[in-house]
This record gives structure tokens, sequence and C-alpha cells, in this order.
């Protein structure tokens, strides 16, 4: 049973999705019980899929009023299940109902870590102390993640995240074009702001006659939602904005760079799957200097790992990147072979061996 609270189009469910992929192709039974949203990465789930109550407000006591009201309600749906064998797979910290549940009816509950930047903290204290009362295993999505949010006493074991696909092909890019792409939730600790401080300061250049530059922001958000944060800001030209994708590859298809401008002291990155996805498509990248995307690149080898406040850092090394075409292409040549670290292949065989030698034993 695989549980997972909103079904988005984020990283987690896409993760998630992944493994339950991969779990009923080496024959287990398997069942995933999400939120009623439909557009996620959960939409097409192979196996039985069951709604849970989840409800989200722009107000934000709101939302932990409901939030907690989600998880009584998710522990008592998991009660159902007392009467049969199985194994709680609990994606990200957040779901601790059915982890309760799942200890109460002595099965054995997984976590499936992928986050540490939990607030208020008060709400991080006591998500850990439900890991630490009822799992019987623990997945972390990085080493800096196994080592910030290890539990005592607790088997864990750290499974990276994967490509879905590696690209056949490489797509040139037009010698006359050079797009920077950043692909992100709508949250200010995502760097948005400073994603279009960026974009103005390139604007500015073009028109000081420096090469011109276009910026691509992909977000996780609907219009209503886009037009509302970006409302009576001005905007430049050399901007585009566009609101949740079904699919991604045509936008790394045509982007020269990925930017992740996630700012450290709010918001620390456990991994980061479109940085991978991006470097598939042959994508340098600029990532923070902290949390998972450490382990993703090497600096100056495949991108750069820079704060997101330090924009004339990040300045000088996009306009040397699209203003020198060989280093550019053997920083693009170095990303594209990283990818290759991150198979899905890898995570499958990783994932079904956990369960099979960690689990069911």
């Amino acid at each position: 049973m695989f549980i997972h609270l909103y079904n988005d189009r984020s990283g987690s469910p896409k993760v998630l999705l992944q493994a339950i992929k991969a779990l009923h192709a080496a024959g287990l039974e398997v069942e995933t019980l999400t939120s009623r949203h439909s557009g996620g990465f959960l939409d097409d789930v192979p196996g039985r899929r069951r709604g849970l109550f989840y409800r989200r407000s722009e107000n934000k006591l709101l939302t932990l009023f409901w939030y907690l009201v989600s998880q009584v309600l998710l522990f008592f749906q998991c009660l159902a299940y007392i009467r049969k064998d199985v194994v709680f797979h609990v994606n990200t910290m957040m779901p601790f109902g059915a982890a309760l549940a799942g200890w109460v009816m002595r099965k054995r509950v997984v976590y499936h870590v992928h986050e540490t930047s939990i607030k208020p903290p008060l709400l991080k204290k006591i998500l850990r102390a439900f890991i630490r009362l009822t799992a019987r295993h623990v997945i972390f999505v990085s080493q800096y993640l196994a080592r910030v949010e290890a539990v005592a006493g607790k088997p864990s074991c750290v499974i990276y995240n994967a490509l879905d696909t590696l690209p056949a092909a490489r797509v040139p890019r037009p010698a006359d074009q050079f797009d920077i792409l950043m692909v992100c939730s709508l949250k200010k600790y995502k760097g948005v702001d400073e994603y279009l401080h960026l974009a103005h300061r390139f604007h500015d250049r073009s028109d000081a006659g420096k090469k011109a530059v276009r910026f691509v922001l992909v977000l996780n958000a609907d219009e209503a939602e886009v037009e509302h944060y970006f409302a009576g800001r001005a905007l430049p030209d050399n901007l585009s904005v566009h609101a949740r994708q079904s699919e991604l590859s045509s936008f790394y298809d045509q982007a020269s760079v990925l930017l992740n401008l996630s700012r450290s002291d709010e918001w620390i990155e456990s991994f980061g799957l479109t940085i991978v996805e991006a470097m598939s498509h042959g994508l340098p990248v600029i990532v923070p200097p902290v949390g998972g995307p450490v382990e993703l690149i090497t600096q100056g080898e495949e991108g750069y790992r820079l704060s997101c406040y330090d924009l004339d850092t990040i300045e000088r090394h996009l306009v040397e990147l699209a203003e020198d075409r060989a280093f550019y292409q053997q920083m693009s040549d170095r990303a594209y072979r990283r990818a290759h670290d991150f198979l899905p292949s890898r995570f499958n065989e990783a994932i079904t061996s956990f369960y099979r030698n960690e689990v069911f034993v």
C-alpha cells in the first residue's frame, strides 16, 4: 500500500510512481492511496488507486487545520487493512496518519523521505517522532538527507531518484539561441524572484548590445495562481512564464541551461530531479551549494554550485556559457554523461532489491 497526500506534478509523487511501477513489474500486488486531484503523476498508477481527503488553502492556519483533519481521516481509512498482509509505504514525512495506523495494526511501515525543510519546526519534530515510533525501514533520496534526517535505531538506505527514460538523442541547440530554463513550484523560497531579477539583468545587457538571452520559467501552479503571483509586476520581454505542464521534454530540448535557485536559508533541496532530467538532455546546470544537488554535480564540470543570492557570479557564468560555444559544449557533454548514473534500471533494481532483501524477510 503506497500512501501519498497530494497528487500533483512535483518530484515526490513522480518518484513514487517509478517505485510502484518497478514493484508491480516485479510481481508484487500494489495499491495506491492519494488525493483525488487529477493531472498529477499518480493519475494512472498500476494496480488499484483509492482516494483520500486532502485540502489546501492560501491561509496557512487553515491549511494546517485541514492537514490535521486529513490525517485523522487517513488513520481510520487505513484501519480497514487490519486483516490484510500489507506493507505501508509512506511517501514523504507528511502522511503520519497512515504510519500510525500501520503501527497500531502491527504492519510493516516503510518511510520514503524526500524532504528536510518542513515548517513550522514543531510540526517537523512531531513528524520525526512518528517515524521513530512507527517505521521499520527508512529510504532516503540522498546521502545528505540520510545524514541530517537519520533516525536512531531505524534501518535505512539511500536510493537515488532516477530518470523516467534517457532521451534517445540530444537535440542540437541553434547557435544564435540561448535559453535559460527554470522549473519549480510557485514559491518565493524556490528563487522565483531571483530568477526574475536575472531576467531583468540580461534584458538590460541586451539593450547595451550584449548577446540576447531568453528566460523560460515553468511553474508547478495553475494559470490563476501564476497570474495572481505576478500581478502588478513588470516582466521583461525576454521572459516567458508557463503554468503547470504535463511534460517537460520539449522545454529541456529547447533550453541551453537549467537553473535551480532555491534559497538555501529557507528551503534545502534534498535531491533535485529536474536537475538530473536537464542533464539527460545535455544541459549544464546551476544549483544550490548545499543539500542533495551537491551530490549530483562537480563544481565546474557539469555546472556550478552557487548561492541564489550571488547573482553577479551566476550572471558571469551564464554569459561565459552563452558566448563560448566550445566551453559550453564541453560542459554539456559532461552533464549528459553524468545523467547516465541515474538510469531507471538502477532505481528499479534498487527498490526491488530493498523490498525483497530488507522488507520481506
